[in-house]
């Protein structure tokens, strides 16, 4: 062959490849769907090199997570990702930086001193292999791998440059996708935020008045104005709209744009929109004009706030104002007219009506000073100095000493109490809590015929008493559930009875004593007529010595229940199957006992009786709401919290980990970075105790044994005293200040409330017998925040009890 042939026949090799090359850039520019690019890519790859098989990974750490294969079947697929030597194998070829073709690969991984790599689907003895790195802009963005050449021993210098220049157009087209994929999941996660605001958006044509968009909020406001088969256009065309200044317009008279003024932006504005039929909703309303080019007002956004909530909430105060005047007035006057009478020398009064007058002057006296010791209870609990004292006690007893008071009054209603026979003591204040019983069951004889009995039943429920005081009256629609506990919020009378009497004040009193124990309260129904179901929870309190045989210690989680007690056990929250089996095989492994569930329900439940070192939990629960259900955790058991969450976005993770949580892993990720991240968070924990008990003259804290005693003498502390005493004992000496120890012991939702704070540290001081005044152990530095008083020298904290 002459040189002329030679060169022409290269020069047509060249335009072969430069062809293929242009084929296969326009395939992958076809779509802008992540995976299908992806997957094309690859596939091309595979393609213009006569590779039998490809793999492409997305990660610069080499790791498996964001891999795509071709030439295998999907069993093949799988088993390659599972190969125990993979990641070093991929982690050694992802910090090339150049690319790589070898003959034999198994050859080359033995000289490299890597272990032996065997892929799950059939190869020859030497296997060619070629990678070339995936570069956008100087960054790595990927990878190729190529095995086994299909028309020839081993990959050629002109495959390799061939992988390299399609490897540079695949950059862009990766880049691209991702960005698409990116923009479109940043636009998804708005049109989500937007459509399920508790606030209405609408966006109207300047011009026309017409609404262009409306959220799931905005419609529902609109539903209420509407007639049946109404469009959103034809109300409009009815619509009035009353401004904060009076001046009342007709949408239909007005564009938009002339009624709000041109270009005039409104900030927080009450306006009414009326519909014909006395229809009508007031609004809290904020418009901002979005300006074309050339400077006119295109479009409005609206945002409109229902104002019913705070309506309904001012109705309510005002008539508890009523209410409190009423119920102070009544006794008032039958003093005063008693006293009067008794003071009127004309009177004459036998001896049997002065001791009648006398006994009105008592029983109201008792009845006014009831009632201002409830409107006190609930100023105490607003601003966080509610006292209360809990110490072991026998839940029977106050039970007992609540029936008697019951039975005692003009009720007649059979009380049937049932209580588990092994129920353990707890923490209690005792007056406070056979408070919280009466009010209960005067409530539940309120709404319920005197033929209908009550019933109050306990049990255990983990580390806590649950405690049911249960009737069969009017019960409560389950519309008004969620309110019952609010203040200014009272259950109304029956046709029978007419107007209830009281301030409406109890149930919110017994939320606050409860809260204040450590415990939750909560109301069931199963709807009118069907009565009513309290319950609330104690925690359960160490057995006293003196207790005796009769009252059972409490049980506690023992290590046989586990595979292994000395391993950590991880609770792990995830409702999708698939991803629930993944990070359990991940955890199992790495010397973890995963705990598994998909039922939000069972969370609890689990925590109290597993008591699992560290909790990963979804973001996003069937019925629940991931950060409540970590609160919800944290008020029972001082463990961390990983969120595992397919949503990114820097507000979300921002308001988990403010929350409380420790970290938050955005989905997908590699079982190491899953198990790095794990022990990375025990670590953590475990740094963020000493190692030494804290002591300081007859008081230690036993960071191990999670203890605190006074003169030997354990200190029953429920988990949130314990977590503020242990944040303030790790900064001894210093002061520690208001809004640290919110957000390190209580989380960033009660950023600036320093009521239950205050609660807490005055239940402390009483516990330790510290006087505030004259403090021996904590000192409060005014307008600042707290301080521990520096420790002395350690000692054992072997006669320390198990708190």
């Amino acid at each position: 062959m002459s040189g002329e042939d030679a060169l022409l026949q290269e020069v047509e090799a060249l335009r072969h490849r430069l062809s293929r090359l242009s084929a296969a850039s326009l395939h992958i520019n076809a779509s802008l769907d992540f995976d299908t690019v992806l997957q094309g890519v690859l596939d091309s790859a595979r393609s213009l090199t006569g590779a039998r098989y490809g793999v492409l990974t997305l990660d610069d750490a080499g790791r498996l997570q964001d891999v795509f294969f071709s030439g295998m079947t999907a069993p093949e697929a799988q088993r390659f990702q599972e190969l125990p030597a993979g990641e070093q194998f991929f982690e050694y070829l992802s910090r090339l930086p150049e690319p790589l073709r070898v003959p034999d690969l198994f050859g080359h991984l033995r000289s490299l001193g890597l272990p032996e790599f065997q892929p799950p689907f059939a190869v020859s003895p030497a296997v060619a292999f070629l990678a070339a790195p995936v570069l956008h802009r100087g960054e790595r963005v990927g990878n190729f791998y190529l095995g086994e050449k299909e028309a020839g021993p081993a990959f050629t210098a002109e495959d390799e440059e061939t992988l390299v220049l399609f490897a540079s157009q695949a950059a862009l087209v990766i880049a691209n996708a991702r960005r698409f994929r990116e923009e479109r999941q940043a636009r998804a996660d708005l049109e989500t935020l937007i459509d399920t605001s508790p606030v209405g958006v609408v966006v109207f044509d300047a011009v026309t008045g017409r609404p262009k968009s409306l959220n799931r909020e905005a419609r529902r406001i609109v539903d209420s104005l509407q007639e049946p088969d109404q469009s959103p256009e034809q109300l409009l065309a009815v619509l009035t709209v009353r401004r904060e200044d009076g001046r009342e317009i007709s949408l239909q008279e007005f564009p938009l744009a002339q009624l709000l003024g041109v270009g005039e932006t409104v900030r927080a504005e009450e306006i009414v929109l009326q519909a014909p039929g006395d229809r009508s909703v007031t609004v809290l309303l904020n418009a901002t004009p979005i300006l074309a080019e050339e400077g006119t007002v295109a479009s409005f956004v609206v945002t409109m706030q229902d104002m019913a909530a705070v309506e309904e909430l001012e109705r309510l105060r005002a008539e508890f104002l009523a209410t409190v005047s009423h119920e102070l007035r009544t006794p008032l006057t039958a003093i005063k007219g008693s006293v009067t009478t008794l003071l009127d020398p004309a009177a004459a009064l036998l001896p049997a009506e002065s001791r009648q007058f006398h006994r009105i002057i008592d029983a109201q006296t008792d009845r006014l000073r009831a009632l201002i010791s409830d409107l006190l209870d609930v100023a105490r609990i607003d601003a966080g100095t509610l006292a209360i004292a809990p110490e072991p006690t026998a839940l029977a007893v106050l039970v007992e000493e609540a029936r008697n008071v019951f039975q005692s009054g003009r009720s007649r209603h059979h009380l049937h109490v049932d209580l588990a026979p092994d129920l353990p003591w707890v923490l209690a204040d005792r007056q406070r809590l056979v408070q919280v019983l009466n009010n209960l069951l005067a409530n539940a004889a309120r709404h319920a015929d005197e033929a209908a009995p009550i019933r109050v039943t306990a049990g255990r429920e983990g580390v806590y008493v649950a405690v049911v005081v249960a009737d069969e009256g009017r019960g409560v629609a389950a519309e008004h559930l969620p309110h019952l506990f609010r203040k200014f919020t009272r259950i109304a009378g029956d046709d029978r009875r007419g107007e209830l009497e009281g301030t409406g004040l109890g149930l919110a009193i017994c939320k606050g004593i409860i809260e204040a124990h450590g415990g939750r309260i909560w109301a069931e129904s199963d709807g009118p007529g069907r009565g009513a179901r309290f319950t609330f929870t104690l925690p359960v309190a160490d057995q006293p010595e003196s207790a005796g045989a009769a009252s059972p210690a409490p049980v506690t989680a023992r290590a046989s229940r586990h595979a292994a007690a000395d391993q950590v056990r991880v609770l792990v929250v995830e409702d999708d199957p698939q991803a629930l089996r993944y990070v359990r095989d991940s955890l199992a492994p790495a010397g973890f006992v995963p705990v598994v569930t998909g039922d939000p329900a069972e969370v609890l439940r689990l925590v109290a009786d597993e008591q699992p070192h560290l909790v990963l939990l979804d973001l996003v629960l069937p019925g629940s709401d991931g950060i409540e259900l970590m609160q919800q955790i944290l008020e029972r058991a001082d463990v961390p919290v990983i969120f595992l969450s397919a949503y990114g976005r820097d507000e979300i993770v921002a308001q988990a980990l403010e929350a409380g949580a420790v970290d938050y892993i955005v989905k997908p990720f590699s079982p190491t970075e899953l198990v790095a991240r794990v022990r990375a968070a025990l670590r953590q924990r475990a740094a963020a105790e000493p190692a030494e008990p804290y002591v300081l003259g007859d008081l230690v804290i036993d960071y191990a044994g999670r203890s605190v005693t006074l003169a030997g003498r354990p200190v029953p502390l429920i988990a949130i005293e314990y977590r503020l005493l242990a944040e303030l004992a790790s900064h001894a000496g210093h002061v520690v200040p208001y809004d640290q120890l919110l957000r390190r012991v209580w989380g960033a939702e009660h950023a600036g409330d320093l009521r239950p704070m205050r609660t807490v540290v005055s239940t402390l001081r009483r516990k330790l017998g510290d006087d505030a005044d004259q403090p021996t152990y904590l000192f409060t530095e005014p307008r600042i925040g707290y301080r521990l008083a520096r420790s002395t020298t350690p000692a054992p904290a072997a006669g320390a009890a198990e708190r």
